[in-house]
């Protein structure tokens, strides 16, 4: 019987496992922390009974993915639920504006030209959305089968997001797209630095943006209980530092980043191959902070209740100028900060008027300072009376990012620069991303295609090249188009 071992429970290594097992493979996780699911683990981290995301918190691109069509999570314990509002984006004077399921919708909110102009971007990219979306959740050398959407999408996506955000004139209609494009740690003058942004807003209007009934530790859930059905091993506390470590297992799947995997594979890797995985670039970090807030964050800009995720960053020109110097490694006086309000679309997450609050701001890689009070000014800047609220907090820094997870190397949350090169190229210059070279051993990790989120693609990608290599047959997913992309996490 061919066996396997997969080093990282992240969802990426459980839903490797998870693929693998279900072919009929011998499968054992072994995971270094004390706890299995990476970043969709979910904690009490301030008041007793109040649960937090620890990373992963809001999912618009995990509903309709090969992976998911293969196997239903949601028949075993993960339910997805949508806010109200998708994302919000709150500017002074209690303005802003708002993104909700319908692209009419949204467009009547914005109003005149710039309800327009969004309308006609975003209303032919949601009615392809299946077919670019079936396209960008493989390696991007491939033949596309959807050519002339993907093409609409390129034309637009390969575009400097302070470019294409002068598309709309008023402030609200550009900070909306502004907030959406930040989610790719970029700065906005950089090429392609639309196609974050581009494509979580048009997820928005065609799935969405739901999160996991009762935290995102569901996702994982659902995936290790099918993973024990098909009796799989799963194993915590124990960190792998070599190859050597595991034996001779037929496969391997390293859910780790790339300098990780070459320090386990160490002189079994060929030199092209480790020289290509030293040269990948982590981003900028997240200093993340969560707060538990009597009776929820109350915003001046009142469809900012209603949504799941809020941007706070103020205008265009002000978030551009954040990414800018992030980017450049200084801190900006006023970070860019991306909350998440789960107990918006999921009351049980609050507990007698108590809200959990998600909130990160990104910081320069490795940032070793305090951004606390910088990211409270922000929020009681759009939301005055916030801090009166706090009841609690919990902080992890930068650097307490990578220490809690490994892979976040200097606070990277979303495992990766998301530059021109590694957006098409990752982990490494190559038409076979996962292969590291070794005959078995693969990384799984969202370093590799299609990049950062819970939707397990990277893992699932990485597991069916495995199973190809080995003659295994795996079970055939629906026909339908896949719809899903992860490409900025939060």
């Amino acid at each position: 019987m061919t066996n396997a071992v997969v080093v990282g429970s992240g969802p990426n290594g459980l839903a490797a496992a998870l693929t693998l097992a279900a072919a009929g493979v011998e499968v054992r996780v072994l995971e270094m922390a004390d706890r299995l699911g990476g970043g969709t683990r979910s904690s009490e981290l301030t008041l007793p009974g109040l649960i937090h995301d620890e990373c992963s918190a809001a999912h618009p691109l995990a509903l309709d993915t090969p992976f998911s069509r293969r196997f239903d999570l949601t028949a075993h314990g993960l339910k997805w639920i949508w806010p109200e509002v998708q994302y919000a984006h709150p500017l002074d004077g209690g303005r802003g504006a708002a993104a909700w399921r319908s692209v009419e919708a949204t467009a009547d909110a914005l109003g005149g030209r710039d309800g327009r102009r969004w309308q006609r971007l975003f209303g032919p990219l949601t009615d392809h959305f299946d077919g670019i979306a079936a396209e960008i959740v493989q390696p991007m050398l491939h033949v596309p089968r959807h050519p002339l959407a993907m093409g609409a999408f390129g034309a637009v996506s390969g575009l400097p997001a302070a470019l294409l955000a002068r598309r709309w004139r008023g402030d609200e209609a550009q900070a909306l797209f502004a907030g959406v494009a930040a989610h790719a740690f970029r700065p906005f003058g950089s090429p392609m630095s639309s196609a974050v942004g581009v494509t979580l807003a048009t997820a928005a209007h065609r799935f969405g943006w739901p999160v996991a009934e009762g935290g995102s530790s569901a996702i994982s859930g659902a995936m290790i209980t099918l993973l024990e059905q098909h009796g799989a091993r799963l194993e915590t506390g124990v960190h792998i530092t070599s190859l050597d470590e595991l034996g001779a297992p037929d496969i391997v799947m390293l859910d780790v980043a790339p300098a990780a995997a070459v320090d386990i594979a160490g002189d079994r890797m060929p030199h092209r191959v480790a020289r290509g995985l030293r040269r990948f670039r982590h981003g900028p970090g997240a200093f993340k902070v969560e707060f538990a807030v009597e009776g929820g964050v109350p915003w001046t800009h009142e469809p900012s209740r209603l949504a799941g995720t809020v941007h706070v960053g103020g205008s265009l020109a002000e978030i551009a100028a954040a990414e800018k110097a992030t980017g450049a490694g200084r801190m900006p006086e006023r970070p860019f900060v991306l909350v998440c309000q789960q107990s918006v679309a999921d009351p049980t997450r609050a507990k007698d008027g108590v809200h959990p609050l998600y909130a990160y701001a990104h910081v320069p890689a490795g940032y070793t300072g305090d951004a606390t009070g910088a990211i409270e000014a922000q929020l009681e800047r759009f939301a005055p009376g916030f801090r009166d609220r706090i009841l609690a907090r919990h902080v992890r820094s930068a650097v307490a990012m990578e220490e809690h997870n490994v892979n976040y190397v200097g606070g990277d949350i979303v495992t990766g620069a998301n530059d021109p090169l590694q957006m098409v190229f990752r982990p490494r210059v190559t038409a076979h991303p996962y292969s590291l070279g070794i005959d078995g051993v693969y990384i799984c990790s969202a370093a590799t295609p299609p990049g950062a989120g819970a939707h397990g693609m990277c893992g699932f990608n990485a597991a069916n090249a495995a199973l190809k290599a080995h003659g295994i047959e795996t079970a055939g997913t629906p026909a339908a188009p896949a719809a899903g992309l992860a490409v900025g996490g939060w």
